[in-house]
């Protein structure tokens, strides 16, 4: 039975923008200005450009193939080899659990902070309700997907109005880089995090109305919008907080609202209970609908593209609430933020490869949506994508690039 098409281009955009805009901009915001220092907000712009390369990459090939589980379809048209198709998504796949479960456990956090529940146990109960959402359909997702990202996004906009009403409360150098070049890097390459998302809604193909039109122009919508609140959410930030405190603030956004605001702080926390559950969601239903993807190809056994009178792959959705739920122990969300950028990382160079490998091979192939900027056959956006993915890779701890290629090992020999 197929999937139930739900999204247009307006929900698909609001999927979009919510799972960029999650627990990543309202915790590492400030760890990133601890690294970079008041130019923080350069780190974001850079962080945005890296984005685009790839964000262009993934709108042509969604414009080419509207299936689920991308990545293994992109890269399997792309290089012919299932294998080495099956590496890329089975990373892709471990990245987003371990997300998913990190941004639960910044749920559990806040949840906490207002009720006195543990963490743990406040993620757990979480990750079982976006779970059963997921499993309703994708028309009850996207409706969710829908106020909770107005809800996130309005209390960025509260942010930025008060950074323009405020601006210049604190006196700051907006180009002083505390650990220079190396640092603005550094700090892009944790910050990076915050954009990861995007790719995701190419999973959300077959649930598309006429998605070989609509996802290339999601993708493109969504972050652009999430670029343009980012940069201006850290200027706001420096100018009314300063890059110490942020750096010392275990809950940024929270502080500088409070700064002007002295009674901001629960309404900052219940934003970011909608933000980070809105994260999960988005998640959880991509990761879904990936391993339905791959039993669709016969990668994955046959039950996990299952579907029932919802309309949606109950088994995958069960199998991943459940992998979800397994990985709550794993760790604090700087870690397992660096360790998803990794696997990004890697993925982003195979996507962008695969850009060119098809440009090359398959010239004449309709693409409803095509990159910018080709010199000949040659496509230069993802070629910059696939070389700004290598200079990022080269900023992280190796233990980390070769706990992703372990990863990998285990995918293929399990």
């Amino acid at each position: 039975m197929a999937l139930k098409k739900e999204l247009s281009l307006f929900t698909a955009t609001m999927y979009g923008v919510g799972i960029i805009i999650g627990a990543g901009i309202y915790v590492l915001i400030g760890q990133g200005a601890a690294i970079a220092g008041n130019v923080v907000w350069l780190s974001f712009v850079i962080a945005a450009l890296i984005a685009a390369f790839t964000g262009l990459s993934y709108a042509e090939l969604s414009g080419m193939f509207s299936k689920d589980a991308a990545e293994y379809v992109y890269t399997n048209r792309a290089f012919r080899r299932k294998w080495l198709s099956f590496i890329v998504q089975w990373i892709m796949i471990f990245t987003l659990i371990v997300s998913a479960t990190t941004v639960a456990l910044g749920f559990g956090g806040y949840f906490s902070f207002l009720t006195g529940i543990s963490p743990v146990a406040a993620a757990a109960g979480l990750l079982v309700v976006l779970s059963f959402i997921n499993y309703i359909g994708m028309k009850e997702s996207s409706q969710f997907n829908v106020i909770s990202t107005i809800i996130e996004m309005s209390g960025l906009l509260l942010i930025i109005l008060a950074g323009i009403l405020f601006f210049g409360k604190t006196p700051v150098d907006f180009f002083s880089a505390s650990n220079g070049i190396a640092g603005i890097f550094s700090a892009t390459a944790l910050i990076f995090f915050a954009y990861i998302g995007f790719e995701e809604l190419v999973n959300f193909s077959e649930e598309t109305k006429n998605a070989s039109k609509v996802i290339p122009k999601a993708l493109v919508l969504s972050l652009a919008i999430s670029t343009l609140l980012y940069i201006l959410i850290s200027v706001s930030s420096i100018s009314l907080l300063g890059a110490e405190k942020l750096a010392a603030s275990s809950a940024p956004l929270t502080e500088v609202m409070t700064s002007v605001i002295p009674h901001a702080g629960v309404l900052m926390t219940l934003i970011a209970l909608f933000a980070t559950s809105n994260t999960v969601l988005a998640i959880l239903i991509a990761v879904s609908r990936m391993l339905y993807g791959l039993a669709r190809n016969n990668i994955f056994p046959a039950f996990c593209a299952k579907t029932g009178v919802r309309k949606t792959p109950y088994v995958s959705v069960f199998i991943v609430g459940l992998l979800a739920l397994a990985f709550l122990l794993i760790g604090g969300i700087k870690t397992i933020a660096l360790l998803t950028d990794v696997g990004i990382f890697i993925v982003y160079v195979f996507i962008n490869a695969s850009v060119i490998f098809l440009r090359y091979h398959q010239p004449r192939a309709k693409r409803t949506f095509r990159t910018p900027f080709s010199i000949g056959w040659l496509p230069v956006l993802p070629l910059l994508g696939i070389v700004s993915a290598l200079l990022m890779l080269l900023h992280f701890d190796p233990i980390l690039i070769l706990y992703e290629f372990g990863v990998a090992a285990v995918g293929v020999l399990g």
